[in-house]
Order: C-alpha cells, then structure tokens, then sequence
C-alpha cells in the first residue's frame, strides 16, 4: 500500500501553518540515518582486535560460585591497554555476563606480557564453562 499524504491542517482560529508528516518523517528519517553513522564510526574506533604481544605470564580466572551454582557459561571480552614494561594499565569489560565479569577483570590485571617501545592494546576473550 502506497504511503498517502498526510497533513496536519490548523483550525482558522489557531495560528501556525500546514505541517507535513511525510517531510517530518522524513527529516527523522535522515536524522536517524546519520545518528546511525556516528555510533557506528565510533564502533568501529572502539573496535580493537586480539594482542600482538606475547603473554609471559597467564593467569586463568577463577569460575565463580555464583556462576556454578546458576550452570552459567559464556564469554567475557575484555579490552586491556599493556604497558611498556609488559604489565595491564587499563582493564574494562566490553562484553559478557556480569556474573562472570569480575573474574575475567581479576585475572587479566594479573597477566604479564613482553615488554615492547610503546603501549599495545587489544580484547582478550574469557571463556567460562561449568565443570561438574
């Protein structure tokens, strides 16, 4: 069905004019196409991929009680900034269940990497399986 014209006419006693609701919806629509383009520009600076260093030390996390006692799995995606001198400056969960997130954010703070000229940074993925 073909959208129809819709106006909003004003009364004779009112003051104001004809409003369109097809250029009104489409002004939302160029809105919302351009509020569109900007989250997804800033996705995609946010995006970070895996680290290229190597890791020294690894320290796995623990599964939390509450987690086993809810038989919860997934996957917690933690973006890390590395220092030069090898060690985890910034930490912050970008993805995951809540219960699992302090256990993925415990353990990463403790990993060591190589050392490098500059600071690296990258998503390292936790992955969380209930064991009997």
């Amino acid at each position: 069905m073909a959208p129809a014209l819709l106006q909003w006419h004003h009364r004779d006693d009112c003051q104001g004019g004809t409003v369109s609701l097809r250029r009104t919806g489409a002004l939302l629509a160029v809105m919302a196409l351009a509020v569109g383009a900007v989250v997804a520009g800033l996705q995609a600076q946010d995006a970070q991929g895996e680290i290229t260093r190597r890791v020294k030390s690894k320290v796995e996390a623990v599964y939390p009680a509450l987690a086993r006692k809810m038989n919860l799995a997934g996957t917690v995606k933690v973006a890390v900034v590395v220092a030069p001198n090898g060690t985890v400056k910034e930490a912050k969960v970008v993805g995951g269940h809540p219960v699992l997130a302090n256990a993925a954010l415990d353990a990463i703070r403790k990993w060591r990497f190589e050392p490098a000229a500059g600071e690296s940074s990258g998503i390292v993925d936790f992955k969380f399986e209930p064991h009997p």
